[in-house]
């Protein structure tokens, strides 16, 4: 079987001096190699080709047979690293916590600790009739969370 980190090496060697960065490496049982990169303003077709070039150039198929996917890391799918989170800083975001309550919002800070998410609450004022929209910092911690999404927005 092929192993996952000769794999992200080579990755990791090909993203020198570009401002791609790597996502997931999965090696199945079977040898079917999927790479995973990102980019801030997208991936496009013809660097996942060339980095698919890459690989197989510094694989050798007489060795082990493997299946190789090289792609970017999908839209509307959890952010897995802390990059993607760093990436989208600016962009509206849908979280879902470990208690099952979902927040969407702008993603306003990212760190190795911890992210803001800037939401709209609806607050109703002392003395006031109608509550008002009020926008609240809202921080998370890695572990206080199932997932993050980018959100795609029609508007």
């Amino acid at each position: 079987m092929i192993d996952k980190n000769v794999v992200a090496r080579i990755v990791e060697e090909w993203l020198e001096d570009k401002s791609y960065f790597l996502v997931d490496v999965n090696v199945s049982p079977d040898d079917k190699i999927v790479v995973e990169i990102d980019h801030a303003e997208g991936v496009w077709i013809d660097d996942c080709v060339e980095l698919s070039r890459y690989i197989e150039s510094k694989l050798s198929r007489e060795e082990e047979d493997y299946e190789l996917e090289v792609g970017s890391a999908g839209i509307g799918q959890p952010f897995k690293v802390l990059h993607q989170y760093v990436a989208h800083v600016g962009c509206e975001v849908e979280v879902l916590d470990k208690t099952g309550k979902k927040w969407t919002g702008v993603l306003a800070d990212a760190n190795e600790e911890n992210f803001t998410v800037t939401v709209e609450v609806k607050i109703k004022p002392e003395g006031a009739k109608r509550p008002k929209l009020v926008e609240q910092n809202v921080t998370f911690t890695y572990d206080e969370i199932k997932y993050t999404k980018y959100l795609i927005s029609f508007k």
